[in-house]
């Protein structure tokens, strides 16, 4: 006779299911998708399609619950390898070892992991911040007069992208002068918009090359004039007696431009979105400040801007009655947890009072975003001036996303930016 109707029906729009489609995520992530997931196969084999990278097949988490215990085991759920698998990493594809998995600072294990952390997380830390605060504000304040001056500005470019870019050129001792050009490189290093998972375009292949050909420049540099920056703690820093690699100081450095400004700016991006479309919002922080730090945490929680990250079982393992056999890959949906039903009361109204707010748009574990207390701060101080120095900010044009199912981001926003009268 066969399955009752509905569970075939189910069956079959799960199995129409395809997460290495970047189609599906160019109108943001997919949110609807993932609360069928939550609600029908919480542990999902994603079988391989046409799309998928490596031909391979790979277990998708969608509740809040099995991620957050998946992301705290970092030893059956490895960042770097599993099983017999010669690469890995934390995209869904597999990066060859040795060369980024293993060696990019997040897509590497512990011990080596938190000894290389270690290294620079002075450079963030309360009291370092701290000393930057009031630096950030005056920045902030410069890059929304300049906006506003313009009148209609691009609202990523000129505004959420600025403060983010700055800062990690500070921090890495990047000349300002040269941070839009690198922020180029970065960005288009990944964007999908000519090709799509385990292909590279010719743009590409030439925004890694000049990013690494700068990134060779500044370390040479850094190697022989050390400044107070990352890049030279972790030129001149070892672990384990031991110098980190030539390739080791190249990935750090690409992977803290890319991460210092991408995933900040677009929280920034999409969390002004919200609230223009939630003027109720603005209102309620134009009234009270106090409600900023509750704010940006929600902003952090509705924009989700890192969609996903892989890791590989290193043995044998059972998540929600799935048997999950040693090297196999297995995604975590970190932007689907933050919709999760069970978690959040109502996750899909946006609040900026909302309280208890766990969510994991900087992951969970020994992968916590090591730059979570930059980025909470910037989004703090440029709300902040915002607030103080804009009536209102009204979309004029299409909000474009990138099309990424790694990252959910945005392009391009056009916005008008009433100031505020003067008194």
């Amino acid at each position: 006779m066969g399955p009752p109707a509905e569970t075939a029906s189910q069956q079959a729009s799960l199995d129409a299911i395809d997460l290495t489609d970047l189609d599906l995520f160019t109108e943001g992530f997919p949110h609807e998708v993932f609360t069928e997931l939550r609600r029908s196969a919480p542990v999902f084999w994603h079988q391989p399609t046409s799309h998928t990278p490596d031909g391979e097949g790979f277990w998708v988490l969608s509740r809040y619950h099995d991620i957050h215990a998946a992301a705290a085991d970092s030893i059956t759920f490895s960042s770097d390898r599993g099983g017999l698998r010669d690469g890995g990493g934390t995209l869904i594809e597999d990066l060859p070892a040795g060369f980024a998995s293993g060696v990019l600072l997040n897509m590497m294990d512990d011990p080596r992991h938190q000894r290389i952390r270690a290294l620079v997380t002075p450079a963030v830390s309360p009291r370092a911040l701290a000393a930057m605060e009031a630096e950030l504000r005056d920045r902030a304040e410069m890059i929304v007069e300049s906006a506003v001056a313009k009148g209609d500005c691009d609202f990523v470019v000129d505004v959420a992208a600025e403060l983010p870019l700055q800062a990690i050129a500070r921090l890495l001792g990047v000349p300002q002068a040269d941070r839009h050009r690198l922020f180029q490189w970065a960005t288009t290093g990944l964007d999908y918009t000519d090709h799509d998972l385990g292909q590279t375009s010719a743009r590409t292949e030439e925004a890694h090359a000049l990013l690494a050909e700068y990134a060779g420049w500044l370390i040479a540099e850094k190697r022989s004039e050390p400044g107070d920056d990352m890049l030279s703690a972790v030129v001149h820093g070892s672990v384990d007696g031991e110098p980190l690699s030539d390739l080791e100081h190249m990935m750090f450095f690409n992977l803290l431009i890319a991460a210092g400004s991408e995933t900040t700016r677009n929280s920034i991006a999409i969390g002004m979105r919200a609230l223009i479309e939630h003027p109720d919002q603005w209102s309620l922080l134009d009234q009270d400040r106090s409600l900023l730090p509750s704010a940006v945490e929600e902003m952090l929680r509705w924009a989700s801007p890192t969609a996903y990250n892989r890791r590989t079982a290193s043995r044998d393992v059972e998540v929600g009655s799935q048997l999950i056999r040693a090297g196999e890959k297995v995604t975590l949906w970190w932007a689907s947890a933050n919709r999760d039903e069970h978690e959040f009361a109502d996750p899909f109204r946006f609040d900026v009072l909302r309280d208890p707010n766990r969510h994991l748009a900087f992951g969970h574990g020994s992968h916590f975003c090591l730059g979570a207390r930059l980025a909470r701060l910037e989004m703090l101080v440029l709300f902040s001036v915002l607030l103080d120095g804009i009536e209102a900010v009204e979309l004029t044009g299409p909000f474009e996303w990138t099309r990424s199912n790694k990252h959910t981001g945005v392009r391009h926003m056009p916005v008008r930016l009433s100031p505020k009268a003067t008194k």
